[in-house]
């Protein structure tokens, strides 16, 4: 009986998130699960990196990692201020939470980079291909927030 009230508490956690948070319900589920397993691997890896847990180290992790969710907020913001704008001017844009993804998947990269450094540092053996497949979608990530700021700065300076 216990488990079918636990079964519906996160059926109606996860049904309310990806109501709310619609496109970016996934990037933001994966880099917050990222979060927790880069913080968790941090402290396992703390006894061979030769420095202490502290919990001065510790609360700035902490902070850190909601950092990084207010900058997914911010994209949203950005996002929303976009699509209001474009409505007003009556055109549609073919896409929702464009930055904030963009902002959560590049996170989610950093945060596996991490995570799978802590396991080096820990004594995991990593397979080779991981690290420079997680970097290769960053720079990814990396070139197409190039591409969008070109065009933002490009249309900022036609003459009015």
């Amino acid at each position: 009986m216990e488990t079918n009230h636990i079964k519906t508490i996160i059926i109606t956690i996860g049904s309310t998130l990806s109501s709310l948070l619609g496109t970016l319900y996934i990037p933001v589920l994966l880099m917050v699960s990222c979060n927790i397993i880069d913080y968790t691997t941090g402290l396992m890896a703390t006894p061979n990196r030769k420095c202490g847990i502290s919990s001065y180290k510790s609360m700035k992790g902490i902070f850190k990692k909601i950092s990084m969710w207010l900058l997914v907020i911010v994209g949203a913001i950005i996002d929303q201020l976009l699509k209001y704008t474009t409505e007003t001017l009556g055109i549609t844009l073919p896409f929702t939470f464009l930055c904030a993804c963009i902002v959560a998947v590049w996170i989610t990269c950093n945060e596996l980079i991490s995570i799978l450094e802590n396991m080096t540092d820990i004594g995991v053996n990593i397979p080779t291909f991981l690290l420079p497949l997680v970097k290769h979608i960053r720079n990814q990530m990396d070139e197409t927030a190039e591409t969008l700021t070109e065009n933002f700065d490009r249309d900022d300076q036609r003459p009015s």
